[in-house]
């Protein structure tokens, strides 16, 4: 039995995840990744089911069901829909400059809308020239009366095109570093604002990642989250929390995969005998398994501790640790269910090279895996273990 700390509530909601995955996506999932047209129709089921209310409190017409629900109905989405899980995954991450540092007017404003799924959102932070140095973005904020004016430009920003609302990141201090940095929430109808491109990728296809341009757009002054300079800290505090739903994206993934890979080995005959009874590709459905389940329990510890109160340098390093694992199994755990399918999984008939395709990114957006290593490696270095060594010589 996969790990399993839900309430009797979570498991009701969850199942009902479960089960609209199976029977309203998963028959889509091909059809999104082929036509590479963004899931209107998902967002339709997502809003009639109340899903996005997920991500809020109740006070602002969410359910209130916490942080550990949240990832779960990623995970179960995302087991059959990549694409579909991330529409999820980036309603957390685009609203959460809100949650975390906006007024009680700009909440009231904004998350209810977010909350019943009548606006999607975005998170724009990366640049073509600064991804993991966010202190080397060009783009700029000066005040001007009762407003800001930014320029410059966003890029690999998910959601571009279709979100109502964006939480962009500028600096209103060119020469201070991450120290000038500060954060704007920017509606879609700005004045100065539009989306320049939606890019062809490898993977989830039905998904917008775009270019966003600001040229003399004027924001309203009152749309500035917390004080000038407070950016950088916001967009850290927004990743730790937000990272995990691209490890419940991962999870899913690999999850989806291992399923799949399983009930063809029980059917495909080679020698006499289902190939899943030989035992090289036994071994490989028992590893695949075995990191599906050690993943789950990061993820689900990540959830578990965000709804117990836990903040700071823990949850930091626990939230690079579950986006590090999860998605560096999903990219292993598809790669092996590609091989137990043997030349079939290279084939488009068959969902795992397209579940292969949509890991890898897992690995790169919200934080490369080679950054969280440094993260975990820094909260590491502060730890202190001497106690663990006593007597030992």
């Amino acid at each position: 039995m996969p790990y399993d700390p839900l309430t009797d509530e979570q498991r009701e909601i969850r199942d009902l995840v479960r089960q609209l995955a199976r029977e309203r996506i998963a028959p889509r999932a091909a059809e999104i990744d082929e036509t590479h047209e963004f899931p209107w129709d998902v967002v339709e089921l997502f809003r009639d089911h109340e899903l996005f209310g997920l991500y809020f409190e109740e006070e602002f017409g969410g359910t209130g069901t916490g942080a550990l629900l949240s990832l779960v109905a990623i995970e179960e989405v995302s087991k059959v829909c990549a694409t579909s899980g991330l529409i999820l995954a980036v309603q957390e991450l685009g609203s959460l400059g809100v949650k975390l540092a906006g007024s009680q007017e700009q909440k009231e404003r904004y998350l209810p809308r977010l909350a019943s799924g009548e606006w999607l959102c975005a998170y724009a932070l990366t640049e073509s020239g600064s991804g993991s140095d966010s202190a080397a973005m060009r783009s700029t904020a000066r005040r001007d009366g009762d407003t800001y004016v930014l320029n410059g430009s966003k890029r690999f920003i998910t959601n571009a095109g279709v979100a109502q609302l964006y939480t962009v990141f500028a600096k209103t201090d060119s020469d201070a570093g991450h120290a000038g940095i500060s954060a704007f929430v920017v509606e879609a109808d700005a004045p100065g604002f539009e989306v320049a491109r939606v890019e062809p990728k490898m993977g989830i296809k039905g998904s917008t990642t775009g270019e966003l341009v600001f040229e003399e757009c004027r924001v309203p002054a009152e749309n500035l989250l917390a004080e000038e300079g407070e950016g950088f800290k916001i967009a850290m505090q927004i990743l730790d929390r937000s990272r995990p739903g691209v490890a419940a994206q991962g999870l899913g993934i690999a999850q989806g995969a291992t399923d799949y890979a399983l009930e063809y080995a029980k059917t495909r005959e080679t020698m006499g005998k289902p190939i899943a009874q030989h035992q090289l590709v036994a071994a490989m459905l028992a590893d695949m398994e075995t990191k599906c389940e050690a993943a789950r329990g990061l993820l689900y510890k990540f959830g578990q501790a965000v709804d117990e109160g836990v903040d700071g340098l823990e949850l930091t390093k626990l939230s690079a640790m579950t986006k590090l694992y999860c998605t560096d199994v999903a990219m292993e755990v598809t790669t092996d269910a590609v091989q137990v399918l043997g030349g079939y999984g290279y084939i488009q008939e068959y969902p795992l090279e397209r579940m292969m395709r949509d890991a890898k990114i897992t690995q790169i957006y919200e934080g490369t895996n080679q950054i969280q290593r440094l993260v975990i490696a820094r909260e590491m270095l502060k730890e202190q273990r001497a106690f663990l060594l006593a007597g030992v010589s």
